[in-house]
């Protein structure tokens, strides 16, 4: 059994005192109400600025640029999902032997990614920063362990990549709105391919 509750939930934040705290909070609401009323599409650090009615100058202190602004606003549920597959309950968290936890973290993450689908689809990366965004990472070894677990002589690594690949955000959210598939076909299709990879 695989006890991966020491992996530290990975974010984008780092410490910070307490009037910058509640500067960040008074802009995530700023931004979070653009975001239900208007879409994700609405979020850019003017309109973020303007709605905080702050100046366009320290939402780019405090975020960087509006992928750091959407990712912070990620931040939320991201822990969330992260907690569940870290300390959660089985068969997705601790306490299930590790295919069991392969086969559950590929649907569960799936069915997040749709709860968020606007913010991930808008927050997507540069390409160079792809593979770097720490929830990311933190899939990546989090399966990586998984699969290390069951087939030790595999590269666990480059498999992983194989299989998060799979249920990659961009290509689903492509699959059922470009395609018509459904979730449920590329739910099969992740069972499918844990199976294939099982002994």
């Amino acid at each position: 059994m695989i006890d991966n509750t020491r992996l530290p939930l990975l974010s984008t934040e780092t410490p910070l005192r307490a009037d910058a705290v509640r500067n960040r909070a008074r802009l995530l609401e700023a931004a979070a109400r653009l975001s239900a009323e208007h879409g994700a599409a609405a979020i850019t650090m003017e309109s973020v600025a303007a709605a905080a009615g702050v100046g366009k100058g320290t939402v780019s202190r405090r975020f960087g640029d509006r992928n750091g602004l959407l990712q912070a606003l990620l931040d939320h549920a991201e822990q969330g999902f992260q907690a569940s597959f870290l300390s959660g309950p089985p068969p997705l968290g601790p306490g299930a032997d590790p295919a069991a936890r392969l086969r559950a973290f590929g649907p569960a993450l799936l069915h997040h990614q749709r709860a968020n689908r606007d913010l991930y689809l808008a927050a997507e990366p540069a390409p160079d920063r792809r593979f770097l965004v720490p929830a990311g990472r933190l899939r990546h070894t989090h399966v990586a362990v998984l699969v290390r677990a069951i087939l030790p002589d595999a590269d666990a690594d480059l498999l992983a990549h194989t299989l998060l690949s799979s249920v990659d955000v961009v290509l689903v959210d492509h699959l059922l709105r470009g395609h018509g598939m459904s979730l449920d076909r590329v739910e099969a299709g992740w069972h499918d391919l844990v199976d294939r990879l099982l002994p």
